[in-house]
């Protein structure tokens, strides 16, 4: 039976990702905690890590195979994030597991709520990397890492604009590039975990591979729903409200007992 919820929650991820382009792998830890059944809160952290990181570099092939990756400015933003990724998830290893939770889902406001905002589609498509530019993704980028690796999420709702901040370029390079620094952050909070043993590798590669299932139906419908992608996003920020809520009663109530 948790065979079958970790495919079917990692499904849902995928899904969400393929059909909105974002903010699913924020429900990833949530899935595993509250329907997959993981009890230890850095285990959830450091296999949702693991299977973020994977699916992001399945995305991030299509987008490269499209054009869409400024690899220089993606390298440069991924190689401080790394570091910063490393750091945040050592952090995170070390910090109580209910307020790490806590903390968690007052994230998922934060995303819900940067889900909430349009994107501009303006930028340069022709940038460079400068010195200029380059010490602005390296300084952002080592702050998203941290960001990223401290709660185990993709982070892209802080790495999308924070690649557009540092380098001015389109907001579909950004998306692309992006994926990037997802899978280099992901994969690296997973193997910091992973030293200390805080991954449940059967349900991870579980979750993966419902995940690339769920991403190819929702890749799919995307083209068809196009038209209805906004309130789409919109519902499934709501749900993401939801879910942050739930999170913070249970947390809540963890901590006061």
């Amino acid at each position: 039976m948790q065979s079958l919820l970790a495919v079917l929650c990692g499904s849902v991820v995928g899904f969400s990702l393929g059909l909105i382009g974002g903010g699913g792998s924020i429900l990833a830890v949530p899935l595993l905690l509250y329907v997959v059944g993981i009890r230890d809160p850095h285990v959830a952290i450091g296999t949702s890590a693991f299977a973020v990181g994977v699916n992001a570099v399945v995305n991030l092939i299509g987008h490269w195979r499209r054009g869409n990756v400024k690899w220089p400015c993606a390298a440069a933003f991924a190689a401080a994030g790394v570091v910063g990724a490393y750091a945040g998830s050592t952090l995170g290893k070390a910090f109580d597991g209910r307020k790490l939770l806590f903390l968690f889902a007052l994230v998922m406001v934060a995303v819900g709520i940067a889900m909430l905002r349009p994107r501009a589609g303006e930028g340069d498509p022709t940038v460079r990397l400068n010195p200029a530019i380059a010490a602005r993704l390296l300084s952002v980028g080592f702050v998203t890492g941290a960001i990223s690796g401290f709660f185990g999420i993709g982070g892209g709702f802080l790495i999308v604009p924070g690649i557009m901040l540092g380098s001015g370029m389109p907001i579909l390079n950004a998306i692309g590039s992006s994926l990037f620094s997802i899978s280099a952050f992901g994969l690296t909070t997973a193997a910091n975990y992973a030293l200390s043993g805080l991954i449940d590798w059967r349900v991870a590669l579980e979750f993966v591979g419902g995940g690339a299932i769920g991403g190819l139906v929702g890749t799919a419908l995307a083209t068809r729903l196009g038209a209805r992608r906004r309130l789409l996003s919109l519902i499934f920020t709501s749900v993401v409200f939801v879910v942050a809520a739930y999170m913070l009663v249970r947390a809540a109530s963890a901590l006061s007992g």
